[in-house]
């Protein structure tokens, strides 16, 4: 059975930081491509950063400079380093890991990230 678990998200003043986890089991983590993304009410879920499972790493442009993810392969964890918030960062943040799209790809529960004084 495949398990995504996202951890630490919570509630934050504009310009902190947190680290978001998401732990897997149940897949080979190495062989894949693992991604955060957010959703926020009214919007359609959005790509956020992805790393493959070389470890070439990605961001979307408006979290670029911001934003970091990296991967531990040993731990079978990839993270999302968020700094220097903003209340526009404010969604469920999802961890997504895909091999082949539409057949091994797999979604966690999600863990809500609020940035507000």
């Amino acid at each position: 059975q495949v398990r995504l678990v996202e951890s630490g998200g919570g509630l934050v003043q504009p310009g902190g930081s947190l680290r978001l986890s998401c732990a897997a089991s149940g897949i080979i983590f190495n062989l894949y491509q693992m991604g955060w993304f957010r959703q926020s009410p009214g919007k359609q879920r959005e790509l956020v950063a992805a790393i493959t499972s070389t470890g070439t790493a990605d961001v979307t442009n408006s979290v670029k400079g911001r934003f970091t993810i990296s991967r531990d392969n040993a731990k079978n964890t990839v993270y999302l380093q968020m700094n220097s918030l903003k209340p526009e960062d404010t969604a469920v943040y999802y961890c997504h890991a895909v091999l082949v799209p539409g057949k091994s790809d797999y979604w966690g529960q999600g863990t809500q990230v609020t940035i507000s004084s």
